[in-house]
């Protein structure tokens, strides 16, 4: 099969803003979590699948598989919908307190 290019469960992209690595980045409605740092525009490899630890909105409390959105002003994962990207769901439960939170990427695109 000579048309295919890659897995997907990392994908190349342009950064749409600073990010750590191990950082969230939405490019349009690709979320992948970074694999090393990369400034604004600059070429960035996002992983879009696998559980990571990432930053949380604190005072949320989740429960194991909850679904997760990313909130794109703030930068960290949320259980709130509205004005948020789904991403995938919290791989275990976190308390309100907690500032990162374990989440499973489903990868998928909306």
């Amino acid at each position: 099969m000579r048309n295919f290019v890659q897995p997907g469960d990392t994908i190349s992209v342009t950064a749409p803003y600073a990010v750590a690595s191990g950082g969230g980045a939405l490019v349009g409605s690709i979320f992948g979590i970074a694999t090393n740092a990369a400034a604004n525009a600059a070429p960035v490899e996002l992983k879009r699948t696998g559980v990571f630890d990432v930053a949380k909105a604190t005072g949320e409390t989740w429960t194991q598989g909850a679904k997760v959105y990313w909130n794109n002003s703030t930068k960290v994962l949320t259980t709130t919908s509205a004005g948020n990207t789904l991403v995938g769901v919290a791989a275990r439960a976190q308390g309100s307190g907690d500032t990162t939170g374990r989440a499973l990427l489903t990868g998928q695109i909306v």
